[in-house]
């Protein structure tokens, strides 16, 4: 409301001054809130602000080049102004441009990351666990999915059981050249003929059982391969951000 008051009284000022001074100003020059940008931007290295559309009116302000400002209206040839300290004015319409902000990117739609049958159980068995607990549910991290799948793999194909990989190191190596940032972090392995055995086994290992319900971890990647061992290979990679 203070903010209207103030516009009022300097455009019936104005149009008080121009109407007993025509040699100043065309007495016929009107205020408009038509097609008028929001805001402006300064193009010239510095300018007064004034408060009236001439230079003739007294300086109420200084803008500097790239400096932006909120615009009310225009009066003939000058934009009205207002400024950060809340002070109201005219600047020549040759020493500005109309500024409109850039389009910030959409935001990108969280990954869908499509899961296996058996990658799904495993994941509800985990969040059923932690719900339990009252610790928060695991969301599935892409990355994080696609380095797990790469170790249960390699666990079959390279017939081994460790978190030490040959290809890739320790899970924190591996992750790390998977891209992988992480605040905390943790693997879980095994080697079962079902994702309810494995399931179960896990839970019954201590180790096991707190990585599972670590409440500082929120993402999770599932890797589930046949094998010709154990009837199913499982990695499960554990990260918190």
């Amino acid at each position: 409301m203070k903010l209207y008051k103030s516009i009022l009284k300097i455009i019936l000022g104005t149009l008080l001054i121009m109407a007993s001074s025509p040699v100043l100003v065309n007495a016929q020059t009107q205020f408009s809130r038509t097609n008028v940008p929001a805001q402006l931007s300064i193009t010239t290295t510095s300018a007064n602000v004034r408060c009236g559309p001439s230079t003739s009116f007294r300086k109420v302000g200084l803008v500097y080049k790239g400096q932006i400002v909120d615009c009310i209206g225009k009066l003939g040839g000058w934009w009205v102004v207002h400024l950060e300290n809340n002070v109201v004015g005219s600047i020549s319409g040759n020493i500005v441009k109309p500024y409109y902000p850039p389009t910030p990117a959409p935001t990108p739609a969280p990954s869908q990351v499509e899961l296996t049958a058996d990658q799904q159980h495993m994941l509800d068995l985990i969040n059923q666990e932690r719900s339990k607990a009252g610790v928060g549910a695991l969301k599935v991290d892409a990355q994080l999915q696609k380095m797990a799948q790469v170790k249960s793999d390699e666990m079959v194909a390279k017939s081994y059981f460790s978190h030490t990989s040959p290809s890739y190191g320790s899970p924190f190596e591996m992750m790390k050249k998977f891209g992988i940032s992480y605040t905390s972090a943790g693997e879980n392995i095994a080697g079962n003929s079902s994702v309810d055995k494995a399931h179960a086994a896990l839970m019954n290992s201590p180790r096991h059982k707190a990585n599972i319900l670590k409440a500082s971890f929120n993402y999770i990647g599932i890797g589930v391969t046949a094998s010709p061992k154990y009837g199913q290979m499982f990695a499960q990679d554990f990260i918190g951000r």
